[in-house]
C-alpha cells in the first residue's frame, strides 16, 4: 500500500461525502482511508459510516481540536506517504496517480504537492505563487519560503509527505487554532524541499471570509515564535516570517490590539516588506477595515492586492 488518506471530521454533514467520493474515484488505488470523527454534533457520522469500502478507517473520539485529530489520523496510518485532505475538500480523479508519478520521479525527495483550487462564493480562484516563470504542468522542485511569499505554496488538500517527515518535523500543533498549517509548513520547509506539480488536482472549499468574523482568533494565531536562529542565517525564512507577522499586525490593526500590533511590527524587518504594505502599516485603522473589505471582495473576482500579502 502507497498512501494513507488522512482526513480530521468535525461538523462536515454537508461536505464529507464528496470528499470521501472523490478519494474512491481516484484512477490510483492502492491507498488507505483513516477518517476521524473529532466528535460531530451533526450527522457526520452517519455520513461516513453510509460508505462500506473496505479502505475506509473510521474512528471517533472526543473533541479535541484540529490539529489534535489530525495528529491522531496520522498516527493511525500505516502507508509510508501520508496524504492529507480537509474534509470539506475534494480532489480531481489524478490527483494520487500525479503524485504517485511525482513520488517515482524524486525518490530522494519526501514533501510533494500540486497545485489547487480555491472556490468561494461561487467564483474559483486560482492561487498564485512566488515562483519566477512558472509554466503550467510544470514540475519543479522548489525551497517553501521563497515559493510562498503572496501565496503558500503547500495547502492541507494538496501536500502528501513521507511517513518520516512527521518524526524531523513534528506534527500540527493542537494548541494553535487558526494557522496551523502554516506553523506545520514552516517546520517542514526548514528541513524539505517541496517536489511541486503546477497542475489543478485538488479543490479548497473556502467559506466566506471576513475580518470581521476573525476577532476571537488572533490570540489563537501561531505567533512564529521560536525560529531565531533560522532567521539570522536564512534570509528567506526571515521574509516570509515577517510577511506572516506583517499579516497578523494588520488584523490586530483592526481589531484595535494595540499591544499585538506592536509586537509583531517590532518582530518585523520593513526592507522585507514592499512600499504598499508599509504604506498599510501606518495608516488608521478604520481605513485598513474598509480596504481589508475591499481585499475580500476582489479576491472573490480573483483579483489579489499583494499588499496584504
Amino acid at each position: 500500500m502507497r498512501f494513507s488518506v488522512v482526513i480530521a471530521v468535525y461538523n462536515k454533514e454537508a461536505y464529507i461525502a464528496k470528499t470521501l467520493q472523490s478519494v474512491l474515484d481516484q484512477r490510483y488505488t492502492d491507498f488507505e482511508v483513516v477518517v476521524v470523527n473529532d466528535g460531530s454534533t451533526d450527522s457526520s457520522e452517519e455520513v461516513i459510516k453510509s460508505f462500506t469500502d473496505p479502505r475506509i478507517r473510521y474512528f471517533n473520539q472526543s473533541n479535541r481540536g484540529a490539529g489534535a485529530a489530525r495528529n491522531a489520523a496520522i498516527a493511525r496510518s500505516t502507508a509510508p506517504y501520508i496524504a492529507l485532505l480537509d474534509a470539506d475538500d475534494y480532489w480531481h480523479p489524478d490527483f494520487l496517480s500525479e503524485i504517485d508519478s511525482l513520488i517515482s520521479s524524486f525518490p530522494d525527495q519526501k514533501v510533494f504537492a500540486t497545485a489547487i483550487k480555491i472556490k468561494r462564493s461561487g467564483t474559483e480562484i486560482i492561487p498564485k505563487y512566488s515562483i519566477p516563470n512558472l509554466k503550467k504542468g510544470e514540475v519543479r522542485t522548489l525551497n517553501f519560503f521563497q515559493a510562498s511569499y503572496i501565496q503558500c505554496v503547500l495547502f492541507s488538500s494538496s501536500t502528501v509527505i513521507h511517513r518520516s517527515v512527521p518524526e524531523k518535523s513534528g506534527n500540527y500543533n493542537p494548541d494553535i487554532k487558526s494557522g496551523q498549517d502554516t506553523d506545520l509548513w514552516i517546520r517542514i520547509g526548514l528541513h524539505h524541499d517541496i517536489v511541486f506539480l503546477n497542475k489543478v488536482l485538488a479543490t479548497y472549499e473556502d467559506a466566506e471570509q471576513s475580518l470581521y468574523k476573525t476577532t476571537a482568533t488572533l490570540s489563537e494565531k501561531a505567533t512564529f515564535d521560536g525560529y531565531e536562529d533560522y532567521e539570522n542565517q536564512r534570509p528567506e525564512v526571515k521574509k516570509f516570517l515577517d510577511l506572516n507577522r506583517y499579516s497578523h499586525a494588520i488584523l490586530a490593526k483592526t481589531l484595535g490590539d494595540r499591544e499585538a500590533f506592536k509586537r509583531f511590527c517590532g518582530q518585523i524587518d520593513l526592507n522585507n516588506l514592499n512600499n504598499k504594505q508599509r504604506f498599510l502599516l501606518k495608516l488608521p485603522a478604520f481605513i485598513v477595515k474598509k480596504l481589508s473589505a475591499l481585499k475580500f471582495y476582489l479576491e472573490r473576482k480573483g483579483i489579489y492586492l499583494t499588499a496584504f500579502k
